[in-house]
């Protein structure tokens, strides 16, 4: 219980130093609907492409899903800079003088960007059906969805710590950052049907984390759900979510033990 009290309380504190920067609120709704729109436009006639595999003739309605998915992955694997930021300005070592437990300084980074994720999906989703896009299994759908992007985001936040911890450099994390973010983003099925990819991306794709998040989002968006397949995604994400903090919070103690 102590854990748990203290995760959210120093999520509590993470929250009020986001309000602090209004213009990173106004990121946080306008960043989706540029996406959105943006690739939306940009792609919308891929869906005539020989081969199919789109399931539908609205991109957008294809995108969409993938869009929530996207952002979260993004949200995630740069949420090590807010570590970062915090052992550069000696506010760890600050905590860790405090009976704080030392679990939660490492679960509420990864418990802040599964939050910020669904805050995010949800701009999305209500965007979307403005565009005309309908979530084929209503309810259970947006449910799915939101788990989704909670799991990826929550997954590489968990990822973005342990490397923010072992490199503690801001430019060595952004290189990182950008060298694991843009090959899994074209390693997968966000932007256009997996049937339209080389085969050996396709088979990549299936070990891809990312895919695994948009495959389940999407296939509660598009006709013809398989709920065996949303159900063992989810179940993947939800494993790599749990060895991710745990390895965040082993780079921890190996913080600690510098000191």
């Amino acid at each position: 219980m102590d854990v748990v009290r203290d995760t959210w309380f120093m999520v509590g504190r993470q929250a009020r130093n986001l309000m602090r920067e209004p213009i990173w609120i106004a990121l946080l709704v306008i960043q989706p609907l540029v996406w959105l729109t943006l690739y939306g436009q940009l792609f919308k006639r891929v869906v005539h492409l020989p081969g199919g595999g789109f399931g539908t003739a609205s991109y957008i309605t294809f995108l969409a899903p993938a869009i929530v998915v996207m952002n979260a992955f993004f949200g995630g694997t740069w949420s090590g800079m807010a570590m970062i930021t915090d052992l550069d300005r000696d506010v760890i070592p600050r905590f860790l003088a405090t009976p704080v437990s030392r679990v939660a300084l490492v679960a509420s980074q990864v418990v802040r960007a599964g939050v910020i994720a669904v805050i995010q999906a949800l701009i999305i989703l209500v965007i979307a059906l403005a565009l005309g896009v309908r979530i084929e299994q209503g309810l259970a759908g947006w449910l799915v969805i939101l788990a989704a992007a909670a799991l990826v985001g929550a997954a590489f936040a968990g990822l973005s710590q342990a490397l923010a911890l072992l490199t503690r450099r801001e430019a060595t994390m952004i290189a990182l950052a950008n060298f694991i973010g843009l090959p899994l983003l074209f390693l997968s099925s966000t932007l256009i049907s997996i049937k339209q990819i080389p085969h050996w991306m396709q088979v990549t794709a299936r070990y891809n984390p990312v895919n695994w998040g948009v495959d389940a989002a999407r296939q509660v968006v598009l006709p013809g759900t398989d709920w065996a397949s949303v159900g063992a995604h989810l179940g993947l994400l939800l494993g790599l979510t749990v060895a991710m903090a745990a390895i965040a919070t082993w780079t921890f103690r190996v913080y600690q033990r510098t000191l």
